[in-house]
This record gives C-alpha cells, sequence and structure tokens, in this order.
C-alpha cells in the first residue's frame, strides 16, 4: 500500500491528535498477577497503548466523519489512518476495508451479504462442521428462510479439512465457500492457500474467517486466495465492539444495515472512530511484534504443555501434530470433568472442551467433529496464552494443573503410578 498524499496528510493529523495522549501509553502488563489468564483465544485485554490511542477520540474529537467541519474533518482523518492501518496488517488496500461491529457481524456481512446479491438463483454454501457458530448460524439461517443448500465438511482427527473434499463438494450452484483459517478451540490451521486455488479455478467466491488469526501469525489476503476476510478486534488487544471484514475490490456485497452511505455503501450508521483508531493501533502493534511473538508464545505453549505431561503422560494433546496457532493448547484428560477440574483451580483462568446448556455440560463440537470420544471431551482444558504471558507463568500454570489432575486420576484410578524401583 503505497498511501496517496490525502492520506499521507490523514496520517499527520491522526499522529498529533494521538500524540497528545501519549503520557497515558506504558508496557506495563494491565493484569493482576492472579489468577494467571489462559484465555487469550475467548478475549485479550486492551494494550496500554490501544487505550492511548483512541482516548482523545473519547474526549474532545468527538467529531462525526460524515461532517465537514473541523471536528468532522480530524475524525474522518483517523478512520482514513484506521483503515490504512488494518489493510497494511494483511495485505490489503484500505478501500477493501469495512469496518464493522466485530467478528461475528463480519462473518454475517460476507456470508449474508454475498448470497443477498445473488437471490436471482439458486445457491449453496461449503464449510466445515468446526466454524465458529457466527459462520454455522448464518449458514443454516440462510438455509431455513432461503433455501440455500448447505455441505458440512468433516475433519480428520488433527481438525484439518481436506482440500480435496472441498473440491469434491462443489455443485454448479456453489456461491460460496466459507472455511475458518485458524480453529479457536485447538489452533489447526487449514490449508486455506489451497483451498483459495481451488475456488478460483471454478470461479467461486471463498470468504475466511481469520479471527484467531490475525495479529498471532502472518496473514496475507493474497497469499491466501481469500476473497473476504474477517477480522475480530477483541482477539488482538483492541476493545469488544470492533472488527473488520476485507472485501477484494470490485465483488458485489449487499448491505444489511441500510441507512446513509457509510463505508462506501455496505454498513450504514456513523463510524464509531475511537474504537476504529483502536483496532488499527491494535494493528501495528500486533505487525511490529511479529514473528518474535509468535516465536515466544510456540516456546512457552510447548513448555507449559510439557509440564502438564511431566505429571500426566496420558494426557491427550488435541489438534497435534497439525500446524496450529503457537498460544494454543488443547488438552484432554480422560474421565475427568474439565468444569470440576477449573473449579479447583482458583488461580487459573482459562476455557474448557464444554459448553453448558441448562445446567448441564455438553461436549464441544468442535472435539467430537475431530473423533474426540464425548467422555474425554469432557475432560478437555484449552489454554491459551497471549502478548502478558511470562514463563514464570507458564511454569506455574502448568504445575498447578499437572499436580492438581495427577492426584485427581490417581486417587479415581484414571492413572496408575509408577512403579518404585
Amino acid at each position: 500500500f503505497r498511501p496517496t498524499c490525502a492520506k499521507l496528510q490523514a496520517s499527520r493529523l491522526f499522529n498529533a491528535i494521538a500524540n497528545q495522549e501519549r503520557p497515558l501509553a506504558t508496557s506495563r502488563s494491565p493484569l493482576p498477577g492472579r489468577p494467571i489468564y489462559l484465555d487469550y483465544n475467548a478475549t485479550t485485554p486492551v494494550d496500554p497503548e490501544v487505550l492511548a490511542a483512541m482516548t482523545p477520540f473519547l474526549r474532545n474529537e468527538f467529531g462525526n466523519p460524515s461532517s465537514t467541519h473541523g471536528f468532522g474533518r480530524r475524525a474522518q482523518a483517523a478512520l482514513e489512518w484506521a483503515r490504512a492501518e488494518i489493510a497494511s496488517a494483511i495485505g490489503a488496500s484500505p478501500d477493501e476495508i469495512i469496518l464493522t461491529s466485530g467478528g461475528s457481524e463480519s462473518n454475517n456481512l460476507a456470508i449474508k451479504g454475498i448470497i443477498y446479491s445473488q437471490l436471482n438463483r439458486q445457491q449453496h454454501i461449503i464449510t466445515s462442521q468446526i466454524e465458529h457458530p457466527s459462520v454455522l448460524n448464518a449458514c443454516r439461517y440462510l438455509a431455513m428462510r432461503l433455501g440455500v443448500q448447505l455441505t458440512f465438511l468433516p475433519v480428520n482427527g488433527e481438525g484439518w479439512v481436506d482440500p480435496k473434499s472441498v473440491e469434491k463438494a462443489l455443485r454448479p450452484e456453489t456461491a460460496l465457500i466459507t472455511i475458518m483459517h485458524a480453529n479457536n478451540e485447538v489452533g489447526t490451521f487449514q490449508a486455506i492457500t489451497k483451498i483459495g486455488e481451488i475456488a478460483r479455478r471454478h470461479g467461486i467466491l471463498f470468504h475466511t474467517d481469520a479471527a484467531q488469526s490475525v495479529g498471532k501469525t502472518s496473514v496475507e489476503v493474497s497469499a491466501l486466495k481469500v476473497d473476504l476476510l474477517t477480522v475480530a478486534g477483541h482477539k488482538l488487544y483492541a476493545p469488544k465492539g470492533i472488527g473488520a471484514l476485507y472485501l477484494k475490490r470490485g465483488l458485489e456485497l449487499d448491505s444489511l444495515v441500510n441507512g446513509a452511505g457509510q463505508e462506501r455503501g455496505r454498513r450504514a450508521g456513523t463510524e464509531n472512530v475511537a474504537l476504529a483508531v483502536a483496532l488499527g493501533r491494535a494493528c501495528t502493534l500486533a505487525q511490529q511484534a511479529l514473528p518474535e511473538e509468535e516465536e515466544r508464545l510456540l516456546k512457552l505453549r510447548d513448555l507449559l504443555m510439557a509440564t502438564i505431561l511431566h505429571y500426566v503422560p496420558i494426557a491427550r494433546i488435541n489438534g497435534k501434530p497439525a500446524p496450529r496457532l503457537a498460544n494454543t493448547l488443547n488438552i484432554s484428560f480422560p474421565g475427568l470433568d474439565g468444569e470440576g477440574l477449573l473449579r479447583e483451580l482458583p488461580d487459573i483462568a482459562a476455557s474448557t472442551g464444554s459448553a453448558c446448556h441448562a445446567g448441564q455440560s455438553e461436549p464441544s463440537p468442535v472435539l467430537l467433529a475431530m473423533g474426540v470420544d464425548p467422555e474425554t471431551a469432557l475432560g478437555t482444558l484449552r489454554l491459551t496464552l497471549g502478548r502478558w504471558t511470562t514463563e514464570e507463568q507458564a511454569v506455574q500454570a502448568g504445575e498447578l494443573i499437572g499436580q492438581k489432575a495427577r492426584r485427581v486420576m490417581l486417587a479415581t484410578g484414571l492413572m496408575k503410578a509408577p512403579a518404585e524401583g
């Protein structure tokens, strides 16, 4: 991306505004020492640098970007800057970025927007069994309301979609393929580039939900060969309530929110300038830290894993050995209750491999799709690391989890103590 003179002026104006609040920025962790936070895939704390960047737009710089006076022009300059930073993080152009309220809206806009733009013909969507609910339920909604046909592709034991299965599922009426980039539970990367090549060869649009991968690994829309891509702000240290959708230049997309002409007519409503700036700054910080941060998190994840396995060698690592997010460890303790285990670990903040419905825990659909038996799935923890995870915390968390799980499994006969001598 080569900024025009107007964009350079927008950047300079934004920086002049943002620099008024630099004293607010600090590298100090926004997290307390306890509990140890291992749920970064659920949400991330707001980076202090992000908070500092957005603060002026919650105070004096409150203008409407559509206004032509000074307040409006400064707000518009901030939006231009944020859009350019988001675009740069994924190798796109600023005019290909649509600002949204988050990952779920971006997924819905991508899927429904494409289908609504082609209502004059029968349509078919290909997706996978392990997508985020905002993808799965958007597809099911279209099937229920419009009769759109759906294909839910299976995954193997590592949570991986075979690109050959995508090609076999194609039909003359296939309008869209939507496969996530990295799974939010086990971290498995999908073969997005290969699927993108298949989609282009057959002239089919391709969307990927990259909410979990943008900011954690290199994401380039041209290399991935995608037409649409989802970004979620609160997964990369921006606040909740902001996201983006990459839409390849030249594609038609129906708006889900009708009104004035914001976001080039693709999403009406006055833009939230402060949150847009937050996402732009978060993207900048993430790009500056890659790939060193990815390597650091990989080492910490493997240290956490090794520490737990030292105490519970029969624990199962889900998603291994497939390429996966460096920060994600999905580990099962056969026979244990993951929710019960976490309740016994007040110094650990993490997620389980189950979901609670009507007071009862149910196994994760992702793990079941991977062939994990329900009992093992219920004994699963999802441990995800991030920007403020330290080596000391990785070891401490591994020892707390491993020792507690070992004691319970020995006491219940789920694991045998090693023979002495």
